[in-house]
């Protein structure tokens, strides 16, 4: 946790978090849906610390109340947008589920090391105080008010909207957005209050993709291709920048610096990297800046894969961005000094489905001379590709998860949902950059008790630059 106890949650800035202590515990959603083992979702503590005993161990199981909510992200009550309030404390943690719609509010306060649930949101709640459903990104607002986006409405359909909790209670106060004019999806977001802005980002219709990806659907308007402008202080949906055909931005962040105009979208199906900025008249504008060329293969579903981009992370102190290709098995790291013109310095690969061994043959290849290796640790062949990742404050480890969402993990990676993901973690050479992997590291997900699990997004108690928004 943060040392300024008296402070108030969090840092008072991004590079003051960088001092924050190293992390000794994290938290993981671990999901069975779709994995034909009929237990609910539950969220996982594990132990980090090198020198624990449990280094590298599930300590704590908190199964949910309820089969099927596929537990997806978490937010915090409170963070770092509130440092300065004394008031306020970081000990509930939000997870909210992505199918089921119900949002469980946990307890992290009373023993950080074996939460609790505190409350439980039940989906009608959302469906008739906002018209909303399928809830993502949880963040914590610098009024002590709590922001969830959604992706859709009760009935399956699009809808990009918030859902509003008070701080407190956790009660549904109802809906952030003002107006009528709404975008037709949602996904993630980040704020920038001294620029009077939020972001929100673009998956697809729920009641499309939470079954798999279906070819057909990429052509019938089903899937995202915008970043969505929006009033911070009014509230109102005012802008819309296209991001091209066949885009699908997903994981959305601004510089952590707060007087910073600009950021970064990874697009997951298009597999570029698109920079956000703010233009001279006000408005908003993306521009390019990473392209990951498809490769064409023989023996898979289309004749061009893609990296497929679906988690992205900026270092603390605004130097580098890291991304991962889901598909083609590798994390990258890019020095953004100059964020016009990112740079790589680090790649590794962790699997995906390319190996050398495997059915798919490249055929065609911008990037590598030859298929990667099977990615194998402690004895173990990983299966899936790096997907969620979350830096330690210092910048100098990478925390990976193998689980992108379990509709989709069944269809591309049928043996990651027989064998369950794992954690992995990467040193970050933050100097001149550069990747390596940690060959001791490996939390093995298929040997939990019930059974072989999808593990997801990777939480810090004390926040993370995932987490955190500075105001």
């Amino acid at each position: 946790m943060a040392k300024c106890g008296a402070c108030g949650p969090g840092y008072k800035t991004p590079l003051d978090a960088m001092k924050g202590p190293r992390e000794e515990i994290v938290y993981l959603p671990c999901i069975y849906r779709n994995t034909g083992i009929e237990k609910p979702d539950y969220l996982a503590t594990v132990d980090v610390d090198p020198k624990s005993s449990h280094y590298c161990q599930v300590i704590h199981r908190l199964p949910m109340p309820n089969l099927r909510d596929e537990l997806h992200h978490s937010g915090w009550n409170t963070c770092s947008s509130s440092f300065g309030d004394v008031t306020k404390k970081r000990n509930r943690l939000l997870l909210p589920s992505l199918i089921s719609s119900r949002i469980y509010v946990v307890d992290v306060g009373t023993d950080m090391r074996a939460p609790r649930i505190h409350k439980m949101i039940e989906p009608v709640d959302v469906f008739w105080k906002c018209g909303l459903a399928n809830p993502h990104t949880t963040h914590c607002l610098g009024n002590g008010e709590i922001m969830i986006s959604s992706m859709g409405d009760p009935y399956g359909n699009g809808k990009g909207g918030f859902i509003l909790l008070d701080g407190e209670t956790f009660d549904v106060k109802g809906n952030w957005e003002k107006g009528s004019n709404l975008p037709a999806l949602g996904y993630d977001f980040w704020y920038q209050p001294r620029h009077n802005v939020l972001m929100s980002t673009e998956w697809g219709i729920p009641k499309v993709l939470a079954n798999g990806l279906d070819p057909a659907d990429l052509k019938t308007g089903s899937y995202g291709r915008h970043i969505n402008v929006w009033d911070w202080t009014t509230h109102v949906f005012t802008q819309s920048i296209d991001l091209g055909e066949d885009s699908i931005p997903l994981e959305i962040r601004f510089l952590h610096n707060p007087d910073a105009a600009e950021g970064y979208v990874g697009c997951a199906l298009s597999s570029a990297i698109h920079r956000f900025y703010k233009t001279g008249n006000g408005t908003w504008a993306a521009e390019k800046v990473v392209q990951v060329p498809s490769k064409k293969v023989n023996g898979w579903l289309f004749p061009d894969m893609p990296g497929l981009i679906t988690d992205i992370l900026i270092s603390l102190d605004d130097r580098f961005l890291y991304f991962n290709n889901w598909l083609h098995g590798d994390l990258r790291q890019y020095d953004i000094s100059n964020t016009r013109k990112p740079r790589l310095v680090g790649q590794v690969f962790l699997g995906g489905k390319i190996p050398r061994d495997g059915p798919i043959v490249v055929v065609e290849d911008q990037e590598l001379k030859c298929q990667p290796e099977p990615f194998v640790i402690k004895g173990k062949r990983v299966q899936g590709g790096p997907q969620m990742i979350q830096l330690s404050l210092d910048g100098k480890r990478l925390y990976v998860s193998t689980s992108l969402y379990s509709a989709w993990d069944k269809q591309f990676y049928p043996d990651l949902v027989k064998e369950g993901s794992v954690m992995l973690q990467i040193d970050v050479d933050t100097e001149k950059g550069g990747l390596k992997v940690n060959k001791n590291f490996l939390v093995d997900f298929g040997k939990e008790p019930d059974g072989p699990v999808l593990a997801h997004e990777i939480r810090y108690p004390g926040g993370d630059c995932s987490s955190d928004i500075w105001v």
